[in-house]
């Protein structure tokens, strides 16, 4: 394990010593390896596209994933993170100890065909409907990043997509906008609760990666993000933990002093109990970050909305309008 962090590091090095700007030349390396991808249209500028290290599907989207009941599974700490999505009834935990190593997930939940995603650089997990104008696209990791965050492709058009908003960014679709459903990364004991009937997500081979182990040691606690050449929010450290609804977002430590607040028919809650997967060299050993939980009041009914626990970094660079709230 420490000699994969050594690679990680040197890798993630070499990636901040290149241009953040693409060379002509590198845009023309990108035309041979993809394509099928149109290069001619995209809605931002190109230069904010970086290599992340990997090549394309050089993190391997999940394409069938396979589910024991949670009654089954023993290998999981009850304080471990997993992504909890809900549909039709059916109820589905992704644990990040897989999804670190994979990144997506191409599922159906309830007849819908989904994409669960992650992006450990962001800490951004999301869930998408993978229907665009009736059509099922299906994901896969470029080994491209911008702002930091996991620049995803379909296998169907080979258009780039970002993941933090779910916009095509580059390609045939480009303006093509996913849909976001709600989800929550909760620890496992927390969806065993709730669902005791549930399914959750085992490797397909356990022992493709070490899973359980974080290639990230550290990650959360450092000062500055990687593969990052963006401005940084001001007033907060930029690797400090929010959680991002639309436009606003409320920083973790005021939610977490708080346990509860309220804004407008939003209620945010939170409740310790689950561990960093970018702390510890173990997930399930990570320093305890809580479990946050976002409603909206619907008719008198409170309502999960989608929603992003990431760092404040991400906020700015995607919302950089946004309103901060941070006391």
């Amino acid at each position: 394990m420490a000699k994969f962090n050594l690679k990680l590091a040197a890798l993630l090095c070499l990636a901040l010593l290149l241009p953040a700007v693409p060379a002509m030349a590198e845009v023309e390396e990108w035309r041979l390896e993809w394509p099928r991808t149109d290069f001619t249209r995209h809605a931002i500028d190109l230069a904010e596209i970086r290599s992340g290290g990997p090549p394309k599907d050089g993190i391997p989207a999940i394409d069938a994933p396979r589910f024991k009941p949670v009654g089954e599974i023993t290998d999981l700490a009850p304080t471990e993170p997993v992504i909890a999505l809900t549909l039709a009834g059916e109820s589905r935990a992704y644990p990040l100890r897989i999804l670190t190593w994979h990144e997506i997930v191409n599922d159906a939940v309830g007849g819908l065909p989904v994409a669960l995603t992650y992006c450990p650089l962001c800490n951004a997990a999301i869930a998408f409907e993978r229907r665009v104008d009736g059509r099922v696209l299906d994901f896969g990791t470029t080994g491209k990043l911008r702002h930091s965050d996991l620049v995803m492709y379909d296998r169907q058009t080979e258009s780039w997509w970002q993941q933090y908003s779910g916009t095509a960014i580059v390609g045939a679709l480009t303006g093509s906008q996913l849909r976001m459903l709600p989800v929550r990364i909760e620890a496992f004991q927390r969806f065993r609760q709730r669902f005791p009937e549930g399914q959750v997500l085992v490797p397909n081979d356990p022992d493709l990666r070490p899973y359980g182990a974080n290639p990230y040691v550290g990650y959360d606690g450092s000062r500055l993000p990687f593969l990052y050449g963006g401005s940084l929010p001001e007033g907060i450290a930029p690797m400090a933990y929010v959680v991002a609804v639309g436009e606003d977002a409320w920083a973790l430590n005021l939610l977490r002093e708080k346990g509860r607040i309220a804004a407008g028919d939003l209620e945010l809650t939170w409740e310790p109990g689950q561990n960093s997967a970018l702390d510890h060299r173990l997930i399930a050993e990570g320093r305890d970050v809580g479990n946050v939980v976002v409603q909206r009041r619907v008719d008198g009914r409170l309502t999960d909305v989608p929603h992003h626990v990431t760092f404040a970094f991400v906020f700015h660079a995607f919302q950089p309008e946004g309103r901060l709230h941070s006391q």
